[in-house]
C-alpha cells in the first residue's frame, strides 16, 4: 500500500443548464452541459486507523469535517463495495470556491474516490468508479471525468463533448453560499402554473464548443436556475452587471449560484474584468482560470 495518494480535481462551470419540470422523486430531468475549469482541489489520502477528514485552504472553514462529508461517503462506498474497511486520513486541500456553484464537494467526492482506489489497490474499474459517483451526487461523475460533457437524466449520465479550443473565464465569488436544494425548490416555485419544457441539448452550444468559437458561444449561453438564483440573492444582478460593463462576452450564474461566471476573449480581457469585477465592491473574491481542463488526476 502506497504511503499517501494525491488526487488534483477541477472545478466546473455550466455553460447549458436546461431543467425540465419536477419529477415524482423531486429530481429533475436535465440537459447539463459541463465544462472543466482549472481552478482545483486536491484530495490527499493517507492510510489511518479510522475514516477521518481534514481540509485547508481557501473556505475549508466551511466545510463538515465528519462523515456528511461526500469524500468521507465516496470512501465509504467504495470500502463496502470490496468488503474492506474505509479507514483512510482524507485531507482536502480546498481552492474551488465552496457552496459556489462550481461543483467544489463534488470535486473532493471524485478525488477521494480516485484517491481511496489508488491507494488500496481495489482496481475498480471506470464504469464502477462513475457508478459510485452517480449515487454520490448528480455533478461528481463529471469530476471524475472533466473536459466537457453532457450530462443528462440528472446530470449524471454523460456524453463527452468535443472541444477545439481554449475558453477563459472570470469568476466571481460571492460572500456567502446558496443551497442548491433552496434553488430548485425556487425554479419550481416561479415555474409553477406554467409548460416547463423537456430539456435539451443545445446545438448552437455543442457546435459552439466543438469550433472552440468563444463568441458563439457568449451568444448561446444558458441558466434556467439563474432566475431563481438570483430571485433569492438578488445582489448578484449587480455583480453580473459590473462583468458585462468591464467587456465580458457574456455573464451567468455559474450552475445553481452564488458564483457568477464571465466568458471573455482572451487573457488580457481576463484580467480587465477580473479587476474591474474586483474594484465593483459587489463580490467577496474574483478568480480567473481556463477551460477545458482534465478531470480527475492522480498526481
Amino acid at each position: 500500500m502506497s504511503a499517501s495518494v494525491t488526487v488534483r480535481v477541477p472545478a466546473k462551470v455550466n455553460v447549458q443548464l436546461a431543467v425540465g419540470a419536477a419529477r415524482p422523486d423531486g429530481f429533475h430531468d436535465l440537459a447539463n452541459v459541463f465544462l472543466a475549469v482549472g481552478l482545483y482541489d486536491e484530495v490527499t489520502a493517507t492510510p489511518a486507523d479510522t475514516l477521518r477528514i481534514t481540509a485547508d485552504g481557501r473556505g475549508a472553514d466551511q466545510i463538515p469535517l465528519d462523515r456528511t462529508n461526500l469524500a468521507a461517503r465516496a470512501a465509504e462506498l467504495l470500502a463496502a463495495r470490496h468488503g474492506i474497511a474505509p479507514d483512510v486520513h482524507l485531507h482536502l486541500a480546498k481552492d474551488i470556491p465552496v457552496a459556489g456553484g462550481m461543483a467544489g464537494g463534488s470535486a473532493d467526492a471524485a478525488g477521494a474516490l480516485l484517491a481511496c482506489d489508488t491507494l488500496w489497490s481495489t482496481h475498480a474499474s471506470r464504469d464502477e468508479l462513475l457508478d459510485i459517483c452517480a449515487e454520490l451526487g448528480s455533478d461528481v461523475p463529471f469530476s471524475l471525468v472533466g473536459g466537457a460533457a453532457l450530462g443528462q437524466g440528472r446530470g449524471e449520465l454523460l456524453t463527452p463533448l468535443t472541444v477545439g479550443g481554449t475558453f477563459h473565464w472570470v469568476f466571481a465569488v460571492a460572500d456567502g453560499g446558496l443551497s442548491t436544494p433552496a434553488v430548485y425548490r425556487e425554479f419550481d416555485r416561479l415555474t409553477r402554473g406554467t409548460e416547463v419544457p423537456a430539456p435539451e441539448a443545445s446545438p448552437a452550444i455543442l457546435a459552439a464548443l466543438k469550433s472552440g468559437d468563444a463568441g458563439a458561444l457568449a451568444d448561446a449561453l444558458t441558466n434556467d436556475l439563474q432566475a431563481a438564483a438570483v430571485s433569492l440573492r438578488p445582489s448578484l444582478t449587480a455583480t453580473l452587471d459590473a462583468g458585462t460593463e468591464a467587456g465580458a462576452l457574456a455573464a451567468l450564474v455559474s450552475g445553481s449560484g452564488p458564483t457568477t461566471a464571465f466568458l471573455v476573449k482572451d487573457q488580457e480581457a481576463a484580467q480587465r474584468v477580473a479587476a474591474a469585477l474586483t474594484a465593483s465592491g459587489t463580490c467577496r473574491a474574483v478568480r480567473t482560470a481556463v477551460a477545458p481542463a482534465p478531470g480527475a488526476t492522480v498526481l
